[in-house]
C-alpha cells in the first residue's frame, strides 16, 4: 500500500542538495583533500574543529571527531559526488588524484547513461565519486 500525502499540497521543490556535514578524525587532513586538491575555499572556521567549505555552490561541513570516537561506517552514507564539467576532466582529476596519492576505489568508467566517473577515498574514509552526468553538469 502507498502512503498518501495529508493535509493539502506539497511546497515547491528545493533546490536540490547541496550541503553535507561530516565527521572526520583530522582537520587538517581533511582539509588538504577538500581545499588543496579539489579546491574548495574556507568559508568559516569557527573553531579547530569546525569548518564549512564551499565551491561556488554547495558547501561542506567538516567537524572534527576524536580518533578514538571515530568510525568511517558511522557516516551511515554510501558516497558523496563532486559534479565535473566534461566528461574528460573526469580522467584528468583521476590522474591528478593519482599523482597526489589520493587512495583510489574504481578508476574511470562510462555508465550506460553517459555518464563518467571514478572514485576515490578522503582521508576520513569517506567515499568520493567524481562524476560527469550530462543532466546537472
Amino acid at each position: 500500500m502507498t502512503k498518501k500525502i495529508i493535509n493539502g499540497k506539497r511546497p515547491n521543490k528545493t533546490s536540490g542538495m547541496k550541503h553535507v556535514a561530516l565527521f572526520v578524525p583530522n582537520i587538517e587532513k581533511a582539509c588538504f583533500f577538500y581545499v588543496d586538491l579539489l579546491g574548495m575555499t574556507i568559508e568559516w572556521q569557527p573553531d579547530n574543529e569546525n569548518v564549512f567549505l564551499c565551491s561556488g555552490n554547495d558547501n561542506v561541513a567538516l567537524h572534527k571527531k576524536k580518533d578514538g570516537d571515530f568510525e568511517p561506517s558511522s557516516q551511515r552514507l554510501d558516497h558523496i559526488g563532486f559534479i565535473i564539467n566534461k566528461p574528460e576532466e573526469v580522467d584528468e582529476w583521476y590522474n591528478f588524484f593519482c599523482e597526489n596519492d589520493v587512495t583510489i576505489k574504481a578508476p574511470p568508467r562510462t555508465h550506460r547513461d553517459g555518464a563518467r566517473s571514478f572514485y576515490c577515498l578522503d582521508p576520513a574514509g569517506t567515499l568520493v565519486q567524481l562524476i560527469y552526468h550530462p543532466p546537472i553538469s
